[in-house]
């Protein structure tokens, strides 16, 4: 039996949704959807082998505390400017299942495009939909990293799948900001 990849792991997730599947898949699906709750900016095509890119604009505060936390090693200044995810669908099951690689294009964040895959399960349970989230593969240098970020922005779909606004991005760059 072949080796796998050296310490690699999953990060594992669940929320409850007060919206049904259809509504909830839209928000990994639709660009202007998945923007509501993460990222500053996507680029979704949801077809197997169909573009999966989220671009984050991190605030200097924000890329300081994560570098801190998850890399003290590292200059956190190496991190500065957007955060682009850059995947790809694999599998679109709508209503059900979505799963697309994941993986960073700054080298800073040590895990490299499309070198580890998320698996979103959606199940019905009576009008709800419970999520479940499982992100495989990840290098053990950015396993508290991703655990963190899915912590902070699965919150943010449960409540902006319901109709609901989970307002500004406490981890983006605001407008006052980028004018500076």
């Amino acid at each position: 039996m072949p080796a796998g990849p050296l310490e690699t792991s999953l990060v594992e997730h669940e929320v409850r949704v007060t919206a049904r599947p259809e509504i909830v898949f839209a928000y990994f699906t639709d660009p202007a959807r998945m923007v509501r709750w993460m990222g500053a900016e996507a680029m979704l095509d949801p077809r197997p082998g169909g573009i999966c890119r989220i671009a984050f604009q991190p605030s200097s505060a924000t890329v300081e505390a994560l570098a801190k936390t998850f890399s003290p090693a590292r200059n956190p200044h190496e991190m500065d400017g957007p955060g682009v995810m850059m995947g790809e669908f694999v599998e679109v099951e709508p209503y059900e299942r979505i799963a697309f690689t994941w993986g960073w294009e700054q080298e800073a964040l040590v895990t490299p495009p499309q070198s580890t895959l998320v698996e979103v399960s959606l199940v019905s349970d009576g009008e709800d939909t419970i999520v479940h989230l499982a992100h495989r593969r990840l290098p053990a240098a950015s396993i508290d990293f991703h655990r963190a970020g899915w912590s902070h922005y699965l919150p943010r779909l449960v409540i902006a799948a319901v109709g609901g606004d989970p307002g500004p991005d406490p981890w983006q760059v605001t407008g006052h900001e980028q004018s500076h």
